[in-house]
């Protein structure tokens, strides 16, 4: 892992509409029974404008900013040798179906640990008129040579 990608920013993804069937797919897959998830009259009822994502939906369009690391001539990541470390989410508001979701992506820390390589990024997901809607961070190790 290439230590000088510390401090890179990647360009904004494309934008990702937020979709109800998404959401209901995703909170099947997750196990999230709250109305809320499922039925866009629940949701309305709470003063939402459609379904409401579960909290950790954001790293589908995170996904786009990891794909872009991975990509990175200049990164030396091995996707092989990758393992999801953590992952943490901060909310401005919820994600409901309807959003049109862009995210950017930095990278904040570049660390080696017992032979392993250890990245931290942090993508600021904002909706259509540039406001913040959650901040996700990833950190991801790479396995040195065995």
């Amino acid at each position: 892992m290439n230590p000088e990608l510390q401090g890179r920013s990647y360009p904004p993804t494309p934008p990702y509409l937020v979709g109800r069937e998404k959401v209901r797919e995703f909170a099947r897959a997750v196990l999230a029974t709250s109305p809320l998830h499922h039925d866009p009259e629940a949701a309305r009822a709470e003063g939402y404008a459609d379904v409401v994502a579960p909290p950790t939906f954001p790293i589908v369009v995170q996904d786009a900013t990891l794909q872009q690391l991975l990509a990175d001539p200049d990164g030396g990541v091995d996707f092989s040798r990758v393992v999801h470390g953590d992952q943490r989410f901060t909310y401005t508001r919820p994600i409901v179906a309807g959003d049109e979701l862009t995210a950017t992506m930095t990278v904040t820390s570049v660390k080696s640990l017992a032979g392993n390589s250890m990245v931290t990024c942090e993508s600021q997901i904002v909706d259509a008129s540039g406001d913040h809607v959650v901040t996700t961070v990833s950190s991801l190790v790479v396995r040195g040579d065995a």
